[in-house]
């Protein structure tokens, strides 16, 4: 028995479980997007297939990254540790955790609709493919921010069978948000990328640079945050959430600094775990309280 825990408390850390919280607040807003318009409605069995979706793709596109990059991760004292460089999980394991849960993913669209189901095999390209960009271009951060900014739009599609205009700001919010604060984290390799000839902005622009470039990207998060709000005729609630994320998004910026990355964990992991639930949290109470 407690090997069997072992075993899933180490798939639970292969895939960073608790990282969900950057990707799934966002599916939502979408979901809440979607049901809070008149001609739909909630239904509890299509929201936990999309819940699925979403933990499926994940597994995949994180277990794939790990196996992916256990070379380097295995040369990186950082992340030698990591399951599967430490032996912790072998490859043909996480092979297969990655082919199942991607086939999982799959048959979960189908059971949606169908414009879910024929874009599945794309969302899952981009989700899968970002692990593989690092080695090729500095937009890395930029595909990573791409991959997760699928939540909120597949998520609005999942109950309307179609795209629209807001859900798509508030993929473009998740986008710049992510690629944001991932070339923060990168700041803590950029060493070891420039010795493995690995891209990131932090290893080809220098640390003082990479972040004057996230806090722009950040600004343009904070100006996708405002039109988000007057496209969707926000009330008081939508922006009392967007007023907590935007000083989250600060205060990530105040306390990394190109000469002390000592709290990059804290910027990443936490104050954007918060600052994704928080904005999610408001967004959709407004959405069902503001009339």
């Amino acid at each position: 028995m407690n090997s069997f825990v072992k075993k899933v408390e180490n798939y639970f850390s292969l895939v960073k479980f608790s990282h969900t919280v950057f990707a799934m607040p966002f599916a939502m807003i979408g979901f809440s997007l979607a049901v809070s318009e008149d001609k739909y409605h909630f239904s509890f069995k299509l929201f936990m297939l999309i819940v699925l979706c979403m933990i499926f793709a994940r597994n995949a596109a994180m277990g794939f990254n790990r196996y992916a990059d256990k070379k380097y991760d295995a040369l990186n004292p950082r992340t030698a540790s990591r399951e599967i460089p430490s032996g912790k999980i072998k490859n043909i394991s996480a092979s297969a955790f990655i082919i199942i849960n991607a086939i999982l993913f799959v048959v979960t669209t189908y059971f949606i609709n169908k414009l879910t189901f024929i874009l599945s095999p794309l969302a899952l390209l981009i989700v899968l493919g970002y692990s593989l960009t690092k080695r090729i271009t500095v937009l890395c951060h930029f595909i990573l921010g791409l991959s997760l900014s699928l939540a909120p739009i597949g998520a609005y599609i999942s109950v309307t069978g179609k795209f629209n205009f807001l859900p798509i700001v508030y993929s473009l919010i998740v986008l710049t948000w992510v690629s944001g604060f991932d070339i923060i984290y990168a700041l803590q390799d950029d060493e070891f990328d420039r010795s493995t000839n690995l891209f990131s902005i932090p290893s080809k622009t220098g640390r003082l640079t990479a972040l004057l470039i996230s806090d722009f990207i950040h600004f343009i998060t904070f100006v996708l945050v405002i039109a988000a709000g007057f496209i969707g005729s926000a009330g008081y609630l939508y922006w009392i959430g967007a007023v907590l994320f935007s000083i989250l998004l600060v205060y990530q910026h105040l306390i990394v600094k190109h000469d002390d990355i000592s709290r990059v964990n804290l910027a990443f992991a936490s104050t954007n775990g918060v600052a994704s639930i928080v904005l999610a949290v408001f967004v959709i109470l407004d959405l069902f309280l503001k009339y």
